[in-house]
Order: structure tokens, then C-alpha cells, then sequence
């Protein structure tokens, strides 16, 4: 007669050993827990440079911010570049702790806030160009010119395009994915949801201080995601 053992018990009676936890990854951890405090910097320096006014959205005003605050937007420049590149992996760690509880929408997720970021970088790696104008000084109206016809070249609007999906659509299936996998609480997973709108609203509204706060509340979420991802018992 053919006897089967139960999976939980060795054939002498034992408990197997329980299956350990996933691999830790302290470097994904690592992007997770400091990559988004990169926005809150840029953020919060450019909300400070434009408190009385001014903005970046046309060649001219940028090259007016740029003189008014160079030093704020230098570091707003580069906190942005920092914040986009470890994005990337921030984002393969969220995806490694979302795991299988919610595969496919972590893994869209993921995959367009990493290469929004991407996208993201080479933007913002264009505010050296806007300071190094403002520096050499000379015809301020021809150097705007240049700005805005660059930003309106029809081949390369996708980069705007896919920044824009992946910094707004990307981060809310983020969070949901986190949300309805359990992996963090509650609270964490509503933080990094809150950034899409507190961004739009803030875009609507013109005053950057709602896009501080939704990075806040993004940074806040994604540290918990990597501490969790740091944690053996997951």
C-alpha cells in the first residue's frame, strides 16, 4: 500500500523547517530610502525660488529664475538628477517586495516610474544649460529662444510624454500595488498614492508647496517599502 507524507513533516515525525524568508537586498533598500528625498530637496528649493513668484515654463522665466536664484536651482537641478537616478532601482525594489500578492501591476508600475525618471534626468540635466546661460550673460531673448525650441521639437516630446506617465500613472499603480499586496501599511501605500494628485493639484493651483508635500508623502512611503524590504520576516 502506497503511503504519501504531509509536506509540513519529515517521515519521522519532524516539522520540516519553515521556508525562509525571501533574500534582503540592501541595496535596492538603500535607493528606496533615500532616492525620493532627492524630490523633496528639488522640490522644496524650487517652491522656495518661486514663494514671490516667477516659474520655469518658458525659456524666458527660466533664465529670469535662474538670475533671480541661481544657487536654488542648482540644487534643484541636481537633486533631481540624484532623486531620478535611484529611482531605477528604488522602483526593482519595490517590485521584489510587492512580489507575486500583486504581480502585474507592480511590474507596469515599476516599470513606468523607472523609465519616466529616465526621462526624467535628461530634463532636468538641462537646468546646467539654463545656468550656464545666465553665467556668460549676452543675448538673454536669443538664449530663450533656443530653450523654448528645444523643448518644442516634436521628436523629442515622448520624453516629456513618458515622464509625465510614469511620474503620475506609474506612481499610482505603485502605491496600489503596494496597498492591495499588503506589504506595507496602510498608510505607507496612501503616501506614495497621494503624490500624483497633490501634483496636479499644485500644477492647477500654481504653488509648488502641494508638490512638496506630496513628495513628503511619497519619500515617507517608499523608506517604509525599503526598511520592509530590509526585514527577514517578509
Amino acid at each position: 500500500m502506497e503511503t504519501t507524507v504531509p509536506s509540513s513533516a519529515s517521515p519521522s515525525g519532524v516539522s520540516a523547517p519553515a521556508e525562509p524568508p525571501g533574500p534582503r537586498n540592501p541595496a535596492l533598500a538603500l535607493a528606496l530610502l533615500i532616492g525620493p528625498w532627492g524630490f523633496v530637496v528639488a522640490n522644496g528649493a524650487y517652491a522656495w525660488a518661486t514663494r514671490n513668484g516667477g516659474d520655469d515654463s518658458t525659456g524666458a522665466s527660466a533664465l529670469a529664475l535662474v538670475s533671480a536664484h541661481p544657487g536654488l536651482y542648482r540644487l534643484s537641478t541636481i537633486a533631481a538628477m540624484l532623486g531620478s537616478l535611484l529611482m531605477v532601482p528604488a522602483m526593482l525594489g519595490a517590485r521584489r517586495l510587492v512580489g507575486d500578492r500583486s504581480r502585474r501591476l507592480g511590474l507596469i508600475g515599476a516599470t513606468l516610474v523607472a523609465a519616466g525618471y529616465i526621462c526624467y534626468f535628461a530634463v532636468a540635466f538641462t537646468g546646467f544649460t539654463d545656468l550656464a546661460m545666465v553665467e556668460r550673460g549676452g543675448p538673454i531673448a536669443d538664449y530663450a529662444a533656443v530653450l523654448d525650441g528645444a523643448q518644442s521639437d516634436p521628436l523629442g516630446l515622448w520624453v516629456f510624454i513618458l515622464f509625465a506617465l510614469g511620474n503620475l500613472i506609474g506612481t499610482l499603480l505603485v502605491g496600489v500595488a503596494l496597498l492591495r499586496s499588503h506589504a506595507v501599511p496602510i498608510w505607507a501605500a496612501a503616501g506614495v498614492i497621494a503624490w500624483p494628485p497633490l501634483h496636479v493639484i499644485g500644477l492647477v493651483a500654481g504653488t509648488e508647496w502641494f508638490e512638496v508635500a506630496g513628495a513628503l508623502l511619497q519619500a515617507a512611503g517608499l523608506a517604509v517599502t525599503g526598511l520592509r524590504l530590509l526585514s527577514p520576516a517578509r
